[in-house]
């Protein structure tokens, strides 16, 4: 299981016109190749008028499910740069469908390329890019009298707290990233000289923007 990967948050929406042709953009994140089928045939659904419907999706922490189609286009030209770009971009367990609307003007090779990339890289802003971050959920169980300290050295280190729990004791579950969470129990162990106990309850995925933990 990889630390980090980047991938969109939510749903994203979007449509221009180029050279009267109509573009529709459409992006989801995915868990599996299930959700990226059904989300396509929503959108063929949708607009089963359209001159094309160009779905792409790629799952996996190496990419191991690539799937894309021209939907009528000329070869290379909708779905592969697509693809491409979101391999480039290092964006993973995405599902994207770019529709058009013929507009009655021929865009050529390059103008079909640059548009449906362009489509598809707005959908993408829409939904917001994010890294997904392998986090620890560490339950620090002290007595009343260290919790300022160690409440003290979670904020000032940027860790998030998730939840306190008080009874006879206090539990704190904290939020920290995989590859920091040894150094953060080394801390508290000192701080406390040993006297605050400390387990890994949870092991998941968090989002971040911009390095920053976000609530989605």
């Amino acid at each position: 299981m990889q630390n980090r990967y980047r991938t969109i948050l939510e749903y994203g929406e979007v449509e221009h016109i180029i050279e009267k042709s109509r573009f529709i953009g459409y992006a989801k994140p995915i868990q599996n190749e299930e959700e990226a089928l059904a989300f396509i045939e929503m959108i063929r659904t949708k607009h089963k008028n359209a001159t094309h419907n160009v779905p792409v999706y790629i799952l996996g922490e190496n990419n191991e499910i690539q799937r894309y189609s021209e939907d009528g286009e000329p070869a290379g030209t909708a779905g592969t740069p697509i693809l491409d770009m979101l391999k480039r971009e290092e964006i993973k367990n995405t599902v994207i469908v770019v529709t058009r609307y013929f507009g009655g003007i021929k865009l050529g090779t390059g103008g079909l390329v640059r548009a449906y990339t362009s489509t598809a890289k707005l959908a993408i802003q829409k939904a917001r890019v994010v890294v997904k971050v392998l986090y620890h959920v560490i339950r620090v169980r002290i007595d009343y009298s260290l919790l300022g300290k160690v409440q003290n050295v979670l904020l000032n280190g940027n860790y998030v707290i998730k939840d306190t729990v008080f009874d006879d004791g206090v539990s704190l579950f904290v939020y920290g990233r995989i590859d920091e969470s040894d150094q953060l129990i080394k801390q508290i162990i000192d701080l406390t000289n040993a006297h605050a106990k400390i387990d890994i309850v949870d092991t998941l995925y968090l989002n971040e923007e911009e390095g920053v933990l976000i609530n989605k």
